[in-house]
């Protein structure tokens, strides 16, 4: 009887041993892209470092409501226009900390929706992205540009409607692998 019992585990660790190769070898691997417009998950985390950027902890409203400057990221985590300027993003909060309110919404709840509502983002979204909006605290348009926007226009926008100087330091993008990457400056070490 014990020989019997031996020969079913024997065999059960055998079915399990293949059955285990067998979904190892079916299932296709995961791989990030940033060259593609495939969903990698959040793009912050992933391709500029700094996952504390979403949620954005406040929205538009109550940035007018504080008189604060708003920096609004239309972007998709399926997009690699997005993936691309994600480091960028996380660059603008290093540059100008806790002096602005940086606001990163992904487009899919502006699906069919606009407002008329200077207050909701909504109503900013043209209907590509990546898109950059540079608001005031009285609700201006300092800038509002589609695509790859270079940082320094996005700077002077911001100086311009916050009263704010511009970072007396740049930052570089560090790239550590195809996927990863992050904004820095040599010798700063103030927080994101």
């Amino acid at each position: 009887m014990k020989n019997f019992a031996y020969l079913t585990m024997a065999q059960l660790l055998n079915l399990i041993l293949s059955l285990f190769l067998v979904i190892f070898l079916i299932t296709p691997s995961v791989n990030a892209a940033r060259e593609t417009d495939s969903y990698d998950g959040n793009i912050f985390p992933i391709y500029a470092g700094n996952g504390s950027l979403v949620p954005p902890p406040n929205n538009l409203e109550q940035s007018l409501k504080n008189n604060r400057t708003s920096v609004i990221i239309f972007y998709l985590d399926d997009s690699a226009a997005s993936k691309a300027i994600a480091p960028l993003v996380s660059g603008i909060k290093l540059l100008w900390s806790s002096g602005i309110d940086i606001i990163p919404l992904t487009t899919d709840e502006f699906q069919g929706k606009q407002s008329s509502n200077p207050i909701d983002e909504s109503y900013y979204w043209r209907g590509n992205i990546p898109q950059i909006v540079v608001i005031d605290g009285n609700g201006t348009i300092f800038l509002d540009e589609e695509g790859q926007v270079p940082i320094e226009e996005i700077n002077q926008a911001i100086s311009q409607a916050s009263g704010l100087e511009m970072p007396s330091f740049s930052i570089t993008i560090k790239s550590f692998n195809e996927y990863n990457s992050e904004p820095s400056k040599e010798g700063y070490t103030a927080p994101r």
